[in-house]
């Protein structure tokens, strides 16, 4: 099979999708949408990503492209690309639905039905640009009361095949995150051949804005494949969970990160986990998105206290403490541990990728990037907290950290409640 390339035609689409602003959807509007979905939203939900997820993948191909200081000419960053660009193709040329023609008149019917007014994401500073703003609800919503008997059933097959398409995207696109990192691996030796070298602030500013998009692409379409695939649960919509049990959650990361420390160290019993939570605590979100969040925090102070301490004496091993609070707009869960803490003048550094601070070896980052983006090592490649920050930042949350060096650190999760915040979306 002869590999893919991006033809003048393609290319030519692409820069014409990507002068489009992308629209952002906040967790409420989706929650809102989903519920008791009917097949005339699910035939919307399938022609608003037809529309939206060009426009999002064309920006991030022209912007691959265009990458500063040689850094688009590398291999794996290459062939990223060129996964956006074939993910663009299958979409922009995938057949429109066989609408009827007194169907499309139902459909485009005037609706009193408003979805909830999605607030700024606090981590998106403002800018001079100026969108045409369209309401969500005329993208993204139809009246609910067609009759079933008026959708034909090519239009099932329509959704059916277009979210099989999606998923062969998200498939396509699991291994992105690791590949973009040895991409900089790659551009990294090429600069400056074995000797310290910090990654500019461009590029890293381009990885938050590259991967916050790939965070948003991956939302849209898991919620839209749960949509048409799942079977209708009390407690979800798609993938959103509107009761997610922070206990629960944040338990079940807690006990998979001590498993990886135990695991990798060789230890019977790793650092205790002290967990201060109500237990009925719930609130609107994605469990997968904070148990992600979770696990890598947890993680990393399980490190710092095992590699200050050792694992000759497990029984006096200093706790970690995770203590939940319920705030009238956030959730917050602060992390705390006795490992250290980290220098003042590394603080900075903590939120740059590929900044780790264990020892991988000579090619121990290469060898953690093998693994596809879910395996989980003790410590990788240096993106566990920037990619962490970019989850809470998503629904309008954030991350911040405080230590104190020679004893340990706080890091303090904010969950917004509210989930009224549109995604931050990147140009």
């Amino acid at each position: 099979m002869a590999p893919f390339r991006i033809t003048p035609q393609l290319w030519e689409r692409i820069h014409h999708y990507a002068a489009f602003p992308p629209t952002g959807v906040s967790l409420q509007q989706m929650i809102r949408f989903g519920q008791n979905s009917t097949p005339s939203t699910l035939l919307k939900g399938s022609q608003f990503l037809s529309e939206e997820l060009p426009i999002r993948l064309a920006h991030r191909v022209k912007e691959l492209d265009q990458l500063p200081m040689n850094l688009g000419s590398m291999p794996s960053i290459n062939v990223v690309k060129n996964w956006y660009a074939q993910s663009f193709e299958a979409l922009v040329s995938f057949p429109p639905p066989p609408v009827p023609l007194e169907l499309v008149q139902a459909l485009s019917e005037p609706t009193t039905f408003r979805l909830p007014e999605a607030s700024p994401n606090p981590s998106v500073l403002p800018s001079g640009t100026t969108r045409i703003h369209v309401p969500m609800e005329r993208r993204y919503y139809s009246v609910p009361n067609i009759p079933l008997a008026s959708f034909p059933p090519q239009l099932h097959e329509y959704n059916q095949r277009f979210t099989k398409t999606l998923e062969n995207i998200k498939r396509r696109h699991d291994p992105t995150v690791t590949t973009v990192a040895q991409g900089v691996l790659e551009w990294k030796k090429s600069r400056n051949k074995g000797a310290p070298f910090e990654t500019p602030r461009e590029i890293q500013e381009w990885l938050d804005r590259f991967y916050m998009s790939r965070i948003g692409i991956r939302f849209l379409i898991g919620q839209h494949v749960a949509l048409n695939t799942l079977q209708p649960h009390s407690d979800y919509v798609g993938i959103i969970c509107t009761r997610s049990n922070v206990h629960d959650i944040v338990s079940e990361a807690i006990e998979n990160a001590r498993f990886v420390c135990e695991e990798h160290y060789a230890m019977f019993k790793g650092p205790p986990v002290h967990l201060i939570c109500p237990k009925e605590l719930s609130f609107p979100y994605v469990p997968g998105h904070l148990s992600h969040i979770v696990f890598e925090l947890v993680k990393n102070s399980l490190r710092a206290v095992v590699e200050r301490f050792g694992t000759q004496d497990e029984a006096r091993l200093p706790p970690i403490k995770v203590v939940v609070v319920e705030g009238k707009e956030d959730i917050t869960i602060k992390i705390s541990d006795e490992g250290g803490g980290i220098p003042r003048s590394a603080i900075p550094l903590i939120w740059t990728y590929m900044y780790t601070t264990m020892d991988l070896g000579e090619h121990g980052a290469e060898e953690n990037l093998r693994d596809s983006d879910f395996k989980a090592p003790m410590a990788g490649f240096g993106y566990g907290l920037p990619l962490s920050r970019l989850y809470a930042r998503y629904f309008g949350g954030d991350l911040k950290l405080i230590s104190m060096e020679g004893y340990g650190t706080d890091v303090y999760i904010h969950l917004n409640r509210l989930s009224s915040s549109a995604e931050p979306l990147p140009y």
